[in-house]
């Protein structure tokens, strides 16, 4: 049966190790850590030399995989074969070189501890796949929903014995998105900086993970949710005189998915916030910029508005481009926007 990259890790801190693991899905984030763990504590530094062996999936044939799967550690308790990108396996597909595998997974040698790496789907339906979960451990790790990564960030910071506040927690949400390693690498980064009593602030972000102070995204949204026309003007044109660091196809992407959500609150009629976070697919902690959008913005108007960023989405992909620049096309959908 599948588990959870924290059932896995659990037993690796104890020293519990399978013969067999499949770690795959979209999400490389605990894959990488449960992996990297592997690599690093299955055996002692003294035992490395002549038993452990990382290969990548396009330079290693099946035959030439069970072959060192099937040898004896040298003077070693067990020896570690971790294949890193083994989706690209020579013969992956082909039915004999999966029934080769299966019979290999039917009766593993116990001081072989071999690892498939999949930074793709594994088609659970297989033979091959099921013997592995039978004999061994088979982790999934799927992309997280972006109405979770408030809650991830919380609980990374929680871990790590840091405090952050809502806002610190919107923009790296909103500036660095479901990028869970980035996320991690960003948090780790911010902690090496910190005293040890020192909350994670806005200043805080602005400071360590680059985020200019006064201008951008998560700003931007803000200026728009309030309706600041002074605002959010100042930061459209700090972004048409900045294009290389501000490109219009994420800032089309991050005004459609608003909008979007406000219309769905518009047509909520149980507008309590438990509710809005389930019907929207966001965190709690959002709920409140899309009750004050749609006080601020009308039914109708949010209809024109989805309207404009289409049009807008066009011209990002230079389609209908017409002779605009991208700040000025940003420019005009912003002035429509709120007026």
């Amino acid at each position: 049966m599948p588990k959870l990259s924290s059932e896995v890790l659990k037993d690796l801190k104890k020293k519990i190790y399978s013969p067999l693991y499949l770690l795959y899905g979209d999400e490389p984030y605990y894959i990488d850590k449960v992996s990297d763990y592997i690599e690093e504590n299955a055996l002692s530094p003294a035992d490395r030399s002549f038993n452990q062996f990382i290969f990548f999936g396009k330079d290693l044939t099946i035959p030439a995989l069970l072959s060192h799967a099937k040898r004896f550690p040298m003077m070693a308790e067990r020896q570690l074969i971790l294949v890193k990108e083994a989706q690209g396996l020579q013969g992956i597909e082909q039915k004999e070189m999966q029934v080769a595998l299966e019979n290999y997974a039917k009766n593993p040698l116990s001081s072989t501890i071999l690892v498939l790496v999949f930074k793709a789907g594994a088609d659970e339906r297989k033979t091959w796949v099921k013997a592995f979960d039978k004999a061994g451990v088979m982790m999934p790790s799927k992309k997280m929903y972006d109405n979770k990564i408030p809650d991830w960030i919380l609980e990374y910071c929680h871990e790590s014995g840091l405090k952050i506040s809502r806002k610190a927690i919107e923009m790296l949400c909103e500036n660095v998105g479901n990028d869970l390693k980035r996320l991690a690498s960003e948090i780790d980064k911010i902690m090496l900086n910190l005293r040890a009593d020192e909350e994670i602030n806005a200043q805080v972000v602005e400071k360590f993970v680059g985020i200019s102070k006064e201008y951008n995204y998560f700003e931007f949204q803000k200026a728009i949710i309030n309706r600041d026309i002074l605002r959010a003007n100042q930061i459209v044109n700090f972004f048409g005189a900045n294009p290389k660091d501000n490109p219009l196809a994420p800032i089309v992407i991050l005004l459609y998915n608003f909008f979007s959500k406000v219309l769905l609150t518009h047509a909520t009629p149980d507008k309590s916030e438990r509710n809005l976070a389930v019907v929207l697919g966001v965190n709690p902690f959002f709920t409140k910029d899309y009750a004050l959008a749609i006080r601020n913005y009308n039914l109708s108007k949010v209809v024109q508005i989805i309207g404009d960023i289409k049009k807008l989405d066009l011209k990002s992909k230079g389609i209908e481009s017409g002779t605009l620049t991208d700040g000025e096309a940003l420019r005009e959908v912003t002035f429509r926007i709120l007026h």
